[in-house]
């Protein structure tokens, strides 16, 4: 592994850590070759050899959730959109890393025959947040990452830049229910920047923005002074911080690190103009489907993928193409971020 940069104005090396941490880790995982072999020993990590090699290198990676693949859509749409997911971010410079826990063993970099058979599972892969982590491992189970737990791995082998659709956030109604995602927690505990198109609008936008200012989280808009929603450019609500390029947003991730600050950063990236939904018919989807999640009792984890997919039915599959659109979106500016901030600290 090549010398870090040591030198910086406030005698900090978050950088350098991250590279000492992975050299640790590095000691302890197993290459691709090793999966199923007796050698393996559950609880391991495993590095995809490309992810393994971009590490060591210190080239641009992004980070990848796969609850979207496994809970997002159907097969083959699911595994369809994360190839070609993956394909924006290699052709824009940066390596793809996606993350889900196969066997018990937490895959950082998935093969093609992994994202196949995560895809083919569907939801019979457990929607897995940073709670759920330690239990797949002891079991030996398959769980498709959320943002919280594809954000745990990412920070722990030093990917500092993590692209998604939208994060959860506090849910409607939450003041009563106290509904509020581990992904805003995660954010406020742990230094990985999130590309995503905002928050989820089926949640409660005003009242999540408030949440991650109570943690700590830096929260910039991309291009926009506005927060976006999800499948529409904006919530209505301002941003605290705007961002105009990934050189920008580079700058912003290599100052969280140097300062050690220890808090995620979220940037919020608008769904291009031509491909967001009507508000108006995305609103009275999600009213629909709110008021039919309370008739059916469906709370919890279960509760988003529920709204998502009503939402979808009840917009005659105007959401969920939106959903791809900012994706693939997201990946895109996400990359070049990776790239931007690959070449500063080079």
């Amino acid at each position: 592994m090549e010398e870090v940069r040591r030198d910086n104005p406030l005698g900090l090396n978050m950088v350098a850590s991250a590279h000492s941490r992975l050299g640790n880790l590095q000691r302890h995982f197993q290459s691709s070759e090793n999966v199923g072999k007796d050698s393996l020993n559950r609880g391991n990590v495993k590095l995809s050899p490309e992810v393994a090699e971009a590490l060591s290198r210190g080239n641009a990676i992004v980070a990848l959730e796969s609850t979207i693949i496994s809970h997002g859509m159907p097969y083959p749409q699911n595994l369809e959109t994360a190839k070609e997911v993956e394909a924006i971010v290699r052709n824009n410079g940066a390596v793809p890393a996606t993350i889900a826990i196969l066997d018990g063993i937490p895959c950082i970099g998935l093969t093609t025959n992994e994202l196949e058979r995560l895809a083919n599972l569907g939801t019979k892969a457990q929607k897995t947040a940073r709670r759920d982590i330690a239990y797949l491992v002891a079991s030996g189970g398959n769980g498709a990452t959320t943002v919280s737990a594809t954000m745990f791995f990412a920070s722990m082998v030093g990917i500092p830049v993590f692209v998604t659709g939208g994060i959860g956030g506090v849910h409607r109604h939450g003041e009563h229910t106290m509904d509020i995602s581990s992904d805003l927690t995660e954010l406020g505990r742990t230094p990985v920047a999130v590309i995503s198109a905002g928050v989820k609008s089926i949640l409660d936008i005003p009242r999540t923005l408030e949440y991650l200012e109570t943690q700590g989280v830096t929260v910039a808009a991309y291009n926009t002074d506005q927060f976006p929603a999800f499948f529409t450019e904006t919530s209505g609500c301002k941003v605290p911080f705007r961002v105009d390029s990934p050189e920008d947003c580079a700058q912003l991730i290599d100052a969280n690190l140097r300062l050690g600050l220890g808090t995620g950063i979220l940037i919020a990236v608008p769904i291009p103009k031509e491909h967001a939904a009507s508000g108006s018919l995305i609103e009275s989807a999600i009213q629909k489907a709110l008021q039919e999640a309370r008739d059916n009792k469906v709370t919890g984890n279960a509760e988003t993928p529920f709204l998502l997919a009503r939402v979808n039915e009840l917009t005659g599959g105007a959401s969920l193409a939106s959903n791809i659109a900012l994706v693939k979106n997201n990946a895109f500016v996400g990359a070049r971020i990776a790239v931007a901030h690959a070449q500063m600290r080079q």
